[in-house]
């Protein structure tokens, strides 16, 4: 089982098969079941994995270590500060050299170009830590926790709101290969892009997924079953950010939004949340909020990826 996908780039969930998606699930669920009784199997023994970080992380980086370590290998940590990236060495270079040390890279960057580049030149395995484009590890590990609270997916009705970013379209990703219904909440002008729509549409063409875009949060959040929510501006936004703030204050998920819910809708977000922004205290705190629960999955989700693509 753990060979289907090994050595493949987990770049973007796009490039994955259903099936695929469903072996990293079923990997997940072994692996947290195993970690809850004590069981850490040296899947990874003697694997080192190159971590890249361009920009700061807490659950990235903390996940992906405990990760590897639980699967009998090591992690490196290597900000880009302190590589030779700084120096102007180029991607292409760095990828070439660290694939000769290392059995895997994973990379936190800025500019979704560097994710691909890493890939194109590197002949390990290279997994997108996250992107201005695309964030994958955190959208598996939120398809899997909704899949832990529903016991299955396809059909599930999911509405993000707030800015179309890296992890809504990796919601729309993984949405679109599962049969998830997901409705994009935004204001006008933060829409998701036309490539996302465009791998949407000719994902969901075997998954049955629907997509629906708007800019009503009442309207989006009538039939949710999760209604998913992140930062209204992300790294590398920050001279936007006064300006995103009162554009966004309608988007906010409180507690009279969830009014217009359905009563078992649950609350979910990738984190660092800015409370009393995009959520308040009230709603993330409650009983309807599985924040920390998808926090959680990342280290097992990832650890799957891990497993599988070493």
């Amino acid at each position: 089982m753990l060979e289907n996908i090994k050595g493949k780039d987990f770049i973007s969930i796009h490039d994955f098969s259903f099936e695929e998606i469903n072996l990293i699930f079923e990997t997940t669920k072994l692996l947290k079941i195993e970690a809850r009784s004590g069981i850490f199997r040296p899947i990874l023994k003697d694997k080192n994995l190159a971590m890249i970080f361009q920009k700061p992380s807490t659950r990235t980086r903390v996940s992906f270590e405990i990760a590897m370590n639980q699967l009998g290998g090591k992690a490196l940590f290597l900000s880009s500060s302190e590589l030779q990236l700084r120096r102007g060495e180029t991607i292409s270079d760095t990828a070439q050299v660290l694939a000769r040390y290392v059995d895997g890279i994973m990379a936190r960057v800025f500019s979704h170009s560097d994710i691909i580049a890493l890939a194109k030149y590197s002949s390990v395995p290279v997994i997108n830590g996250l992107s201005d484009f695309l964030h994958p590890c955190q959208a598996i590990a939120d398809f899997y926790t909704m899949l832990e609270k529903k016991g299955y997916l396809k059909g599930v009705n999911l509405t993000y709101i707030g800015d179309s970013n890296n992890v809504s379209n990796s919601l729309m990703n993984a949405a679109a290969k599962t049969g998830v219904n997901i409705t994009i909440c935004s204001p006008k002008g933060y829409e998701p892009k036309e490539e996302i729509i465009k791998w949407f549409e000719e994902d969901s063409f075997l998954s049955g997924a629907t997509l629906e875009i708007t800019n009503d949060p009442v309207k989006a959040v009538e039939n949710a079953d999760f209604i998913y929510t992140d930062v209204w501006a992300s790294m590398g936004q920050e001279e936007e950010y006064k300006k995103r703030v009162e554009i966004f204050v309608p988007y906010q998920v409180n507690s009279k939004l969830m009014s217009y819910a359905p009563t078992h809708t649950l609350v979910m977000h990738c984190l660092p949340a800015h409370r009393g922004e995009e959520i308040t205290d009230d709603v993330m705190d409650s009983s309807q909020s599985i924040v920390f629960d998808e926090a959680e999955n990342r280290l097992h989700a990832q650890k799957a990826i891990l497993a599988l693509i070493l």
